[in-house]
């Protein structure tokens, strides 16, 4: 802010709107001026709302300002009632309650050409407001010193709603090494907001005119729809034949999961079984590929042969009684089944036997190719859903570990999983035992190594609890079911829970913004984006559908054989 003209540490008369009337503690209570008819005042040719949900209001105290939250616009009365008293005012006076949260003093830098002032600005509240001070609306010269200026590592994901367009800036690395949540009903904008964010990271490059720029990011895409919003992006399907999770790459616990079955209690025997199986088949691969066979464990990365594993259980049930082989043929049945299941061929095709594929297997995800991985799941049986994206979690948070700290430093990696609920749900089935593991440990180590996680849920009562609770940034849109405006109203820090109060009436796109990767907790409106930015939206158009001829019996014909090969190109 330039010089001339008025000194900003002087109030703005046009923008005074009441009085206090009460202090408590960081809350306060003003009651409205009574001239004042419309919720709205006008400065600078801006228009400033009274009394919005998250609005920031300002009082004078010296030459230093303390801000405060608008958290609640009601009528006097209604106030008086709630506090036991007698209510002798007249029936249209109105009082608004704020939260304060931080302070700041104007300082003339004299070293800028020409001199500026500069608003210095400090979360946390040290000086308290009194009874029949003046509360102000904050002007946007202001604002924009509040809520950063886009300094540093960045993001801007959206603007303040009721700033004046000021943008919304996220701390890039808090956002993403230390976790965020997305959450919000369906409608509410949810995959938006990823894609948002998403081209955002995409343009921080170019923005800050870094000579490289090359983010690492895998998306767990259950429905099919992030592809269309980053074509030069790699997809990786099951139903185009282009995933590639091979049983070798499964670990041990993971390898009872499949070829044992979901079920609550795994008999030891059967792990036992495969366990010796297991272990003489990665030996094997290791000798295979020239490798130290004693210096690999049972859960190594080994490529391994199938035919080999089968081998050895069947040697070892032909030893025995026909009365005690049940565990062994159960084992090979399953086996069996897998191989003949089409909807399995990402798991269960063969290794040759003459090159190592681990490498391959790896640059699917974090390859050279693109900056962007989406993992088509759609396509994936459910009963294996949860094993499938366990893999994938488990291998990109070993791959970190195993890394030296150089490494590390030259190549984080985002993890987004979509649907969050459908992979790590907060209940206690054992098919999806293994993706709660691995995306569990994920949340709560993957910071150390380089791997950040975005969680993105429509319910996020029914995501695993442990797994939530450790996002550190929130950004929740609409929700409109009330059990899970409560459990998010749980997990945010009891100072920000009263922001629930407005999920309910959010727009689309519209959202809280909280959490350690906000300069302030705020209500944005995040980025617009055109319609090829956007995530498919799978709702259909019935007016124009049935506008279209119906389908005839080749068509017919060749969607049934893409469902009967389980191949969408056919």
């Amino acid at each position: 802010m330039n010089i001339k003209g008025r000194n900003p540490n002087d109030p703005i008369e046009n923008l005074a709107i009441g009085k206090i009337i009460e202090v408590d503690g960081s809350h306060v209570v003003a009651e409205l001026d009574p001239g004042i008819q419309e919720l709205s005042r006008i400065y600078a040719g801006e228009t400033y709302p009274i009394g919005q949900f998250g609005s920031i209001i300002k009082i004078h105290f010296g030459r230093r300002i303390i801000y405060g939250y608008v958290g609640r616009l009601r009528m006097k009365a209604e106030y008086d009632k709630e506090m036991g008293r007698v209510t002798s005012v007249t029936e249209d006076a109105r009082i608004i309650e704020a939260d304060l949260f931080g302070e700041a003093e104007w300082i003339l830098d004299s070293s800028a050409n020409p001199p500026a002032w500069i608003l210095q600005f400090e979360r946390g509240v040290s000086t308290f407001p009194l009874p029949q001070q003046t509360m102000y609306l904050t002007p946007s010269s202001e604002l924009r010193f509040i809520y950063g200026h886009g300094k540093g590592a960045i993001l801007e994901i959206g603007d303040h709603v009721g700033s004046a367009g000021a943008p919304c800036y996220a701390d890039l690395n808090e956002l993403l090494g230390k976790h965020t949540a997305i959450l919000g009903s369906t409608g509410s904008g949810k995959s938006g907001a990823v894609a948002a964010i998403l081209h955002s990271l995409r343009e921080h490059g170019s923005k800050r005119k870094y000579s490289k720029w090359k983010p690492q990011i895998v998306i767990l895409d259950p429905h099919n729809e992030y592809a269309v919003a980053f074509k030069d992006s790699k997809s990786l399907s099951t139903d185009a034949n282009t995933l590639s999770l091979p049983y070798w790459l499964l670990s041990s616990q993971e390898t009872f999961s499949l070829f044992v079955g979901k079920t609550e209690f795994v008999a030891t025997s059967q792990t036992n079984i495969i366990k010796r199986a297991l272990w003489e088949a990665r030996k094997a691969g290791a000798l295979t590929l020239k490798l130290d066979e004693n210096k690999i464990t049972i859960d190594s990365p080994i490529p391994y042969d199938l035919e080999a594993l089968i081998a050895t259980i069947k040697a070892e049930r032909d030893v025995l009684t026909p009365s005690k082989q049940d565990s062994h043929n159960s084992i090979l049945d399953k086996i069996e089944v897998l191989r003949n299941d089409a909807r399995m061929r990402f798991l269960m095709n063969l290794w040759d036997k003459k090159t190592d594929p681990f490498p391959k297997i790896m640059s699917q995800f974090i390859g050279e190719t693109s900056s962007i991985s989406i993992i088509d799941l759609s396509g994936v049986p459910n009963e294996v859903a949860g094993i499938a994206s366990a893999v994938i979690a488990r291998t990109l948070f070993n791959f970190k570990v195993w890394q030296t700290a150089q490494e590390r430093e030259l190549n984080p990696i985002l993890l987004i999983c979509e649907e969050a609920h459908r992979y790590v749900p907060n209940r206690g089935e054992a098919q999806y035992e293994a993706a709660q593991e691995a995306i569990r440990r994920v949340a709560k180590e993957g910071r150390k190594y380089g791997l950040g996680l975005i969680l993105v849920s429509q319910r996020p009562s029914e995501v695993e609890e442990t797994v939530l609770s450790q996002c550190n940034s929130w950004i929740v849109l609409r929700i409109s079911n009330d059990t899970d405006r409560d459990h998010v109203k749980s997990i945010l820090p009891d100072s920000l829970a009263g922001l629930t109060k407005v999920l309910s009436g959010l727009r689309r796109r519209e959202a809280i913004f909280v959490g350690q990767a906000a300069m302030l907790p705020s209500r944005i409106m995040i980025r617009h984006l055109e319609d090829d930015k956007l995530p498919r939206s799978h709702d259909i158009d019935f007016d124009k559908g049935w506008q279209a001829d119906p389908l005839d019996e080749e068509t017919i014909k060749s969607i049934g054989n893409r469902w009967r090969f389980q191949d969408k190109t056919v």
